[in-house]
């Protein structure tokens, strides 16, 4: 039995991708319930039946741009040969991503709850611990080169991780103010300038 307030023809995973373009380009506090029912084609009943809260739409919204949007860019950490390689590519795919046309611009993981508060503490976690998991999927990487012996015994893994999910970071706010593929890729190659010395001298002592 179709449930009540619910359209006969409603798509969840539809409704869920329509529902992460409005988080994404707008943020948790921005997005409104009004703009959300909106952009999914449901009501707000529809929306509570389906989801739960707010709160819970945007955890899977999240999750949803992990899954498609976020492989684009996380996909050479394990496919590399090398760790530069590597981490070269993820800045370079990053660049390609957050600068394409057909979506909002930056990154919903940077953008969507910048700012906490008492109405969004809930979102503001929800996106810590995926900034943190990132950190340590570069960091995972990068003991698996020291590891294998491509890397200096000693390096602080979590330090040269940290830094380049920084500089990541960094470029979604460019993009989101408009920076073009271009700026964004040469902010790419910067960061790459910066692999010997963090790679080498770098290392704990």
């Amino acid at each position: 039995m179709t449930e009540r307030g619910r359209p006969r023809s409603f798509d969840r995973t539809a409704a869920l991708r329509r529902a992460m373009e409005v988080f994404w380009a707008k943020g948790y506090d921005g997005a409104s319930l009004s703009e959300l029912t909106g952009a999914m084609g449901v009501n707000s009943p529809s929306l509570y039946a389906a989801f739960g809260s707010k709160e819970a739409l945007f955890r899977e919204a999240v999750g949803l741009y992990t899954d498609t949007v976020g492989t684009e860019i996380w996909a050479a950490i394990p496919e590399a040969p090398t760790a530069r390689e590597a981490i070269e590519q993820f800045l370079y795919a990053t660049a390609e991503v957050y600068a394409s046309p057909g979506h909002p611009r930056g990154c919903l993981m940077v953008l969507g709850a910048p700012n906490p508060s008492d109405n969004n503490m809930g979102a503001c976690e929800i996106l810590r611990e995926h900034r943190s998991e990132n950190v340590e999927t570069l960091r995972r990487r990068l003991e698996q080169a020291v590891a294998g012996g491509e890397l200096p015994h000693g390096l602080d893994c979590h330090a040269v991780a940290s830094f380049y999910v920084t500089v990541q970071q960094g470029m979604s706010i460019q993009a989101r103010d408009g920076a073009s593929r271009e700026t964004l890729l040469g902010i790419g190659r910067c960061a790459m300038a910066a692999w010997e010395g963090l790679t080498s001298a770098g290392a704990k002592s």
